[in-house]
């Protein structure tokens, strides 16, 4: 017994800011639902998940690269990039809407692979590398929709960010209103996405050779190159994993507003925003800290401080504000325990 509260004891002190964002979100979304006239109910979890999506994914597109102690400033415009490419191809038969988002899958995978290329044989450091890549994307997502608009198929856009009663129901696969079914129609769609996509891609790619690689070279890429582990490997694949999840924020919003539009302060805002989500869930900017776990935590806090400001009636003026204190603190407290060691070798212990 003594040995398990050790090993507890030792897991919430080496992931503290983890454990703290997610005391955080619990007791925010708890009081979000005392105060919310609808709370507690399947249709505020729908609407809330709904409107998280898009932030989780982009916000673990950033933690790859955040993990290798770079920045990858191009996620949002590939997220945008590939919600035009997917408002253009997300129509008609079920085969052409399948291959319409592996394309769009496949474009933002593509564009994080380039910026993979470019920072590790182009020896650029990637803030500027992905700066300019993102300048590209939004070239072709402006080339693409000059205006905003698109089809993206009705019936898949309801189907997915409802329940699993109106996902079943819209496309007949059994009877919506069996006894044992029931108990499991209410689930949020959206909820079921980021649960199957995040952690299902996540935590198998942690325990690879690749994925561990990353938090070395993060920790230090000179001990990383002198073990003899792959770094141009990990650092391919970090920017190549990246774009996917941008491309998969990118989608989801197609589907979800049945249209794709380059925008381009879109973008930057959600640049921003899935840097400050990775330090909300206690990745270190420095490297070598986090995962992408805390990530999907981070992002749903930052959703959250949307949430209150509706429900609560918040003048819009004053937002930017009390986002900007509440990120700053956020941020100085991720960087109180790396400011507070002598030796970087001791955040591990």
């Amino acid at each position: 017994m003594n040995d398990y509260k050790k090993s507890l004891k030792l897991a919430i002190g080496q992931n503290m800011g983890f454990t703290v964002a997610t005391v955080g979100l619990l007791l925010l979304w708890l009081l979000y639902n005392i105060l919310h006239p609808g709370g507690f109910s399947s249709a505020v979890l729908i609407q809330n998940t709904n409107e998280s999506v898009v932030i989780v994914f982009v916000a673990i597109a950033q933690t790859f690269p955040i993990l290798l102690g770079g920045l990858d400033l191009s996620v949002g415009a590939v997220m945008t990039l590939a919600n035009c490419v997917a408002s253009a191809l997300m129509s008609g038969s079920p085969i052409q809407i399948l291959i319409g988002a592996i394309i769009t899958l496949l474009t933002g995978t593509a564009f994080g692979f380039l910026n993979g290329m470019i920072v590790v044989y182009g020896r650029i450091q990637p803030i500027i590398a992905t700066l300019a890549t993102g300048s590209i994307a939004i070239g072709l997502a402006l080339f693409i929709r000059p205006q905003p608009g698109g089809d993206v198929d009705g019936d898949l856009g309801w189907a997915l960010t409802n329940d699993l009663y109106e996902l079943v129901y819209t496309y007949g696969w059994w009877d919506a209103d069996a006894a044992w079914f029931s108990p499991f129609a209410w689930i949020p769609v959206p909820l079921l996405i980021i649960i199957i996509v995040g952690f299902g891609i996540w935590l198998p790619f942690k325990k690879t050779v690749t994925g561990r690689t990353i938090y070395a070279v993060g920790s230090s890429e000179s001990a990383a190159f002198m073990s003899g582990l792959p770094i141009e490997r990990a650092k391919l694949t970090a920017f190549t994993m990246a774009g996917f999840f941008a491309a998969c924020g990118g989608l989801y919003l197609a589907i979800q507003t049945s249209s794709g539009n380059a925008d381009m302060t879109q973008a930057g805002s959600y640049t921003l925003n899935s840097i400050a989500a990775v330090v909300l869930g206690g990745t270190s900017l420095f490297g070598g800290v986090g995962g992408a776990i805390g990530s999907l935590v981070g992002a749903l806090l930052l959703r959250m401080l949307s949430f209150y400001f509706r429900i609560m009636s918040i003048d819009p003026l004053l937002q930017p504000l009390i986002e900007g204190v509440v990120l700053l603190v956020a941020v100085s407290l991720g960087a109180l325990r790396t400011l507070r060691t002598k030796n970087r070798l001791r955040l591990f212990r």
